[in-house]
């Protein structure tokens, strides 16, 4: 069957792919491609300035500060504790905010977390926000995070020291030298950086901030969480200086009927789709580091901020080293057998948090510049052999392309630009493939794809 394509009141099939036989198992190959990113001068330009001697500095002046203990808010000093790093943080991103030309602007998201049986009393919070407002006020925002908190092996001690070079100083330099390539571009969505207070005792900040954007209607596109990214040498030696992990969600138990789980909604939930894009995105930019997709919310026994995004329903990932030291990680600083125990700077990589901080420099930036996706159906009202997809027209669209992919298959192999129309009929079974739809720009500029809703009625 042809490939058919609808515009207002009209039908077009070229005659080439009329032509092409098809299977339901082998798409058609004159008709797609491998799906392609168009590299934009500007982003490769921001890129470049990212720099590990100044990553390098500023995750060390974070240890600097003694300890980032959440729970150190109450000390009066104005060299150590996380009040001190607070302020520092601010600081720099107002620094970095010259750039702009007025577009930056930095704020606290401050409340009062009341007590919980860990604290024993309420602590005050606040998180460092600063926000690059985008040309475009239609478009959404972008967030890119991190926390300044840490702890040592106590997280309820304020006092002693916790370095926290890694956990979690290396994604604060990282959101730190992301907002400094950005700030002087200039992009159709508005990109917040954060760095959020209170991670370690239970994600206050970020729930903090998720839901306050919730409850204000604000419609959050896509949130990519920084947290552990700097060292590049595992726990038995290895060096593992070229993938970095990134951690995507599926959809919530009971988040949508059985029904329509059972056609494969599960594996294409807003914040897997959001780690296929960033992966295709840094492929074509950073080729030095890998991002190796991990379909769970989180590691093990372990959590970040962006699962307060998804606790909301906003699209989440969170990056993290390829390979964990826990040595390293919530220790009190000591050598013991032999062994250094602790979070110090001696053991992260520069270069390697430079390629990890490119690789949200490059997602952010792509995604920041693009159209917004588009909102899809797909056809399931009857039986067939072929597949219907449509969806709506979006702002600042010049073209929409179907992407496909086997059921099997993790990220998407099959690409087809559609042009600008709102539906099209591909000659391929919607029980053997999965599909999503997404919006370019006339430069190329992609948007994430969209999962397309199955309309069963």
């Amino acid at each position: 069957m042809p490939v058919r394509l609808a515009r207002v009141g009209a039908l077009v099939c070229g005659a080439a792919l009329c032509a092409i036989p098809v299977t339901a198992q082998t798409p058609p190959a004159a008709a797609s491609d491998a799906p392609v990113i168009t590299r934009d001068p500007q982003v490769t330009q921001a890129l470049d300035t990212v720099s590990p001697a100044r990553l390098r500095a500023d995750d060390e002046r974070l240890v600097g500060f003694g300890t980032r203990n959440a729970l150190s808010e109450r000390s009066p000093s104005r060299t150590r504790g996380i009040i001190a790093a607070r302020d520092w943080i601010a600081a720099r991103f107002r620094e970095i905010a010259q750039a702009s030309g007025g577009r930056m602007t930095v704020a606290f998201d401050a409340y009062v977390q009341p007590a919980t049986p860990r604290t024993g009393r309420p602590v005050a919070v606040s998180s460092v926000v600063a926000t690059l407002r985008g040309d475009d006020p239609q478009r959404g925002l972008w967030v890119m995070s991190s926390h300044f908190d840490d702890c040592n092996g106590d997280c309820k001690d304020p006092v002693g020291d916790a370095p926290g070079a890694d956990d979690n100083g290396s994604a604060v330099s990282g959101v730190l030298e992301a907002a400094r390539a950005l700030a002087p571009l200039h992009l159709r969505g508005t990109l917040a950086f954060v760095c959020f207070d209170g991670e370690d005792q239970g994600l206050w900040g970020s729930q903090h901030y998720a839901k306050t954007l919730r409850a204000a209607g604000v419609r959050v596109e896509g949130n990519l969480n920084n947290d552990i990214i700097g060292a590049s040498v595992a726990h038995d030696g290895r060096s593992v200086n070229d993938v970095a992990r990134v951690f995507s969600e599926a959809l919530p138990l009971g988040a949508v009927p059985r029904t329509v789980n059972l056609i494969g909604t599960e594996n294409d939930s807003p914040s897997r789709e959001l780690a296929r894009a960033v992966r295709e995105i840094d492929a074509a930019y950073v080729p030095a580091v890998q991002d190796q997709l991990i379909y769970r919310a989180d590691r093990f026994l372990r959590g970040g901020d962006q699962e307060s995004f998804t606790a909301v329903g906003y699209p989440a990932v969170r990056f993290v080293e390829g390979a964990e030291n826990f040595d390293h990680q919530h220790q009190n600083v000591r050598v013991e057998n032999g062994v250094q125990y602790g979070d110090l700077p001696r053991f992260l990589d520069f270069e390697y948090l430079a390629h990890v901080t490119q690789l949200n420099v490059a997602a952010l930036a792509t995604l920041a510049l693009a159209p917004a996706a588009p909102v899809a159906t797909l056809a399931a009202k009857k039986l067939g052999y072929d597949t219907t997809l449509a969806w709506n027209v979006v702002p600042a669209a010049a073209s929409y392309e179907v992407l496909w992919r086997r059921t099997d298959e993790p990220t998407w192999t099959h690409a087809k630009n559609m042009g600008n129309v709102t539906t099209a009929t591909l000659p391929l079974s919607k029980d053997d493939w999965i599909f999503g739809v997404r919006s370019l720009d006339a430069a190329g500029h992609a948007s994430v794809a969209t999962y397309p809703t199955p309309l069963l009625r």
